[in-house]
C-alpha cells in the first residue's frame, strides 16, 4: 500500500513555512496557528506552483477570514437510475483512522432477491469527517479490479459529510457471483492531525425489465491490479523507468478488446502541469520539482504499444490554496474518471491460446510516483470455439514529439514553453463466424504548456493546452471521442520582510470537454455528435497571515458549471457558485447549444 510520506510535496524554506500556515491553521481562525506539527515535505508546491492573483482581483473578500465550510458539493451529473425493483447491500461501513498498509477488506455478495438480470448496478460513496486532517486517495477494488477512484475533501473544524455516485454496470461479469473487495484510504491521525475518515460504501442492484432490459456489457472482465503482501488488491505505485506487467492468457474465441486505465500523480508528480525541465536548475534550487510537464500513460502488449492516453490534471481539495475549493471541489477530484482504450486490433493475436503479456506505462521524466492499474473488457464470439487474426500495421511511436524552450524576456524571469503532439494508427482483423472484421484505432493529439516563473520562484502562472480524439474503424463503420483538457493557474507566495508573515494568493480555472460521434460520412469529416460533457471550475482563494501567526484574510470563491448531453438526456445543466466557504446560488438552467 501507499506509505505514510505518499501525500508528501517537495522540501523546501517556503514548504516548511506555507506547510505549517496551510496545514496547521486550517480550521482557519482568526487567532494565531497552533505550532503544530512538520508540514509535508513542501507543501509550499502550493504557493510556487499555481497561479496566483493579488488584491481584489482575486475575487475574495478582503480581511475576510473564514471560520468553517458547509458540506462539499458537486454539479457534475449524478447516476440515473431505473425505475426498477432494486436491492441495496452495504457493502463496508469503516472508519480509516492509521490505515496506510491496512485496507478494509471483505467480501461482496449479489443479493438473492434481486439475482439478476440487471439493468444497472450503482455505487454510492458516503463520507465524514471533523477536525485537522489532509486530503487523501481513495480505491474501491471488487473482484481484483479497481471499480472507483477519489480523493476526500479536508474538513474544518465541526465537520463535513459528503456523497458520491458511479455507475458499475460495465463491472457485472465480476458483479455476478461473490467477489472480494478492497477499499484503500490511506490515513494518519495523531495529535495535530485529527481527521478521522468514516466511510460508507453502497451498492445497489437494479432488476432489469421490459422497459430496462439488461445492460449490455462485456462477455469478461479482466482486473489488471497489483496485489500487496496481505492478498488485497491495490494500484502499482510506479517511478521513472518503472512499469507494470501481467502475464494473461485470453480465451480462444476473441473478438474485442477494451481497457480503462486509473493513473494519478503523487508527490512532485501531483503538480506534474507545472513542472519545469530537468535543465533548468535554477528553478529546482529555488524548490521547483524537474521533469518537465508533458504526461501520457500507454499500455503495451508484448512490449508492443498498443495505446496512448494524455491525462487530466487533477487539484486535490489541499491543492494550490485548500481555501479555493470549498465547498466546491475541482474537476475529476470526487469522481476520478478512467482512461479507455481500444485495443480491438491485437484482439486476433491475443485469441491464439498463448501467454501474453500487458503492460502500463506510467509517463515519462517522472519526478515521483505514479499510481495505475486497469481492467481490461473482454467481447468473444458465442459461435466459435476460436477466433484468430493478426495486427497489420502499428504506426506508435515509443515517445512523442516533444519540444521544450526556455528564454528570459528580462533578468529573473524564465519562460518555458513545452509543445508535444502525436498522430498514430493501428489496424488488425479478426476472423469470426461472421466473417472476417477489420478495427482501426487512430489518434491524433496536441499539447501545449507555457509556464512563467519569477521574483526567485515566488510567481509563477501556467497556461496548459492539451486535447485531441481517436477514431475507431470497424468494417468501415466510424466513430470519434474527443478530449480538450484546459488549465491555467497564477500563483504569488509573498513573505513579509519583517518575520514569518506572508501572503499567499492563487487563482485556477480548469475544465474537461468531451465529446462522442458516429460518423455520418467520416471520410469527408461529417459527424453526428452522440454525447458531451462540459465540466468547467473556477476557483480563487487567498491566505495571509501577520508575523505573530494572526490570518489577516483567509477566503475563497469557487464555481462550476456542468452541462452534458446524451441520446437518453437530452440537456442536463447544473451551476453551482460558492463564496466564504457557502453556496451562494445553484440552478439549474436550459443547455447552451453552442457547446
Amino acid at each position: 500500500m501507499p506509505t505514510t510520506n505518499m501525500r508528501s510535496r517537495r522540501q523546501s524554506l517556503r514548504g516548511v513555512l506555507l506547510g505549517a500556515a496551510l496545514v496547521a491553521g486550517l480550521a482557519v481562525t482568526a487567532g494565531p496557528a497552533t505550532a503544530a506539527a512538520a508540514p509535508r515535505a513542501g507543501a509550499a508546491r502550493h504557493a510556487a506552483v499555481v497561479q496566483a492573483h493579488t488584491g481584489s482581483g482575486s475575487g475574495t473578500s478582503a480581511d475576510y477570514v473564514e471560520n468553517g465550510y458547509q458540506n462539499p458539493v458537486t454539479a457534475f451529473e449524478p447516476v440515473s437510475r431505473p425505475a426498477t425493483r432494486s436491492c441495496t447491500v452495504t457493502a463496508m461501513q469503516h472508519d480509516f483512522a492509521n490505515s496506510y498498509g491496512a485496507d478494509y477488506t471483505g467480501t461482496l455478495t449479489p443479493p438473492s432477491a434481486c439475482s439478476g438480470p440487471w439493468s444497472k448496478v450503482v455505487l454510492d460513496w458516503y463520507g465524514s469527517v471533523a477536525g485537522v486532517q489532509y486530503d487523501r486517495l481513495a480505491g474501491v477494488w471488487i473482484g481484483g479490479a479497481e471499480v472507483f477512484r477519489t480523493s476526500t475533501p479536508e474538513p474544518d473544524a465541526a465537520g463535513i459529510s459528503w456523497h458520491v455516485d458511479a455507475d458499475l454496470s460495465k463491472y457485472i461479469p465480476l458483479l455476478e457471483k461473490a467477489q472480494p473487495i478492497d477499499v484503500s484510504l490511506g490515513n494518519v491521525v495523531n495529535s495535530t492531525y485529527t481527521g478521522i475518515y468514516h466511510m460508507t460504501l453502497k451498492i445497489t442492484y437494479y432488476t432489469a425489465d421490459r422497459q430496462y432490459p439488461a445492460a449490455h456489457v462485456a462477455d469478461e472482465v479482466l482486473p489488471l491490479s497489483n496485489t500487496d503482501s496481505d492478498g488485497a488488491s491495490d494500484w502499482w505505485d510506479l517511478s521513472k523507468g518503472q512499469t507494470a506487467s501481467l502475464t494473461e492468457t485470453f480465451p480462444r474465441n476473441l473478438t474485442g478488446v477494451g481497457i480503462e486505465v486509473y493513473a494519478r500523480g503523487n508527490g512532485c508528480e501531483e503538480f506534474w502541469y507545472s513542472n519545469v525541465p530537468d535543465s533548468d536548475s535554477a528553478d529546482i534550487a529555488n524548490g521547483y520539482c524537474g521533469g518537465g510537464t508533458y504526461r501520457e500513460v500507454g499500455v503495451e502488449i508484448d512490449g508492443e504499444l498498443a495505446g496512448i492516453a494524455q491525462v487530466y490534471p487533477v487539484i486535490y481539495s489541499g491543492g494550490i490554496n485548500p481555501l479555493m475549493w470549498r465547498p466546491i471541489m475541482s474537476v475529476d477530484s470526487l469522481r476520478t474518471e478512467p482512461y479507455t482504450m481500444n485495443l480491438t486490433p491485437f484482439a486476433g493475436v491475443l485469441s491464439d491460446g498463448k501467454q501474453h503479456t500487458v503492460t502500463l506505462v506510467p509517463p515519462a521524466d517522472i519526478s515521483d510516483v505514479w499510481m495505475l492499474d486497469a481492467t481490461m473488457f473482454l467481447t468473444t464470439d458465442a459461435h466459435a470455439a476460436q477466433t484468430g487474426g493478426a495486427v497489420t500495421s502499428d504506426t506508435i511511436s515509443a515517445a512523442p514529439n516533444l519540444a521544450t524552450s526556455i528564454t528570459s524576456p528580462v533578468s529573473g524571469t524564465n519562460v518555458i514553453t513545452a509543445n508535444a503532439g502525436r498522430d498514430w494508427s493501428v489496424s488488425g482483423y479478426v476472423d469470426t463466424s461472421h466473417g472476417r472484421v477489420t478495427t482501426t484505432v487512430s489518434q491524433h493529439a496536441t499539447y501545449q504548456n507555457i509556464d512563467k516563473i519569477w521574483q526567485g520562484g515566488e510567481n509563477q502562472t501556467v497556461d496548459q493546452k492539451d486535447q485531441g480524439y481517436d477514431v475507431v474503424t470497424v468494417n468501415g463503420l466510424s466513430t470519434k471521442s474527443t478530449w480538450s483538457y484546459p488549465i491555467s493557474m497564477n500563483a504569488s507566495y509573498v513573505p513579509d520582510t519583517t518575520g514569518s508573515g506572508f501572503l499567499l494568493t492563487a487563482q485556477v480555472s480548469q475544465a474537461r470537454f468531451t465529446t462522442t460521434a458516429v460518423g455520418v460520412d467520416a471520410g469527408r469529416g461529417v459527424w453526428l455528435t452522440t454525447g458531451s460533457v462540459a465540466d468547467q471550475v473556477n476557483a480563487s482563494g487567498v491566505l495571509q497571515r501577520d508575523d505573530s501567526g494572526v490570518s489577516i484574510q483567509a477566503d475563497g470563491q469557487d464555481s462550476e458549471d456542468y452541462q452534458s448531453r446524451s441520446l437518453t438526456q437530452p440537456c442536463y445543466h447544473h451551476v453551482i457558485t460558492a463564496d466564504h466557504g457557502q453556496v451562494t446560488s445553484d440552478t439549474r438552467p436550459g443547455c447552451d447549444d453552442s457547446r
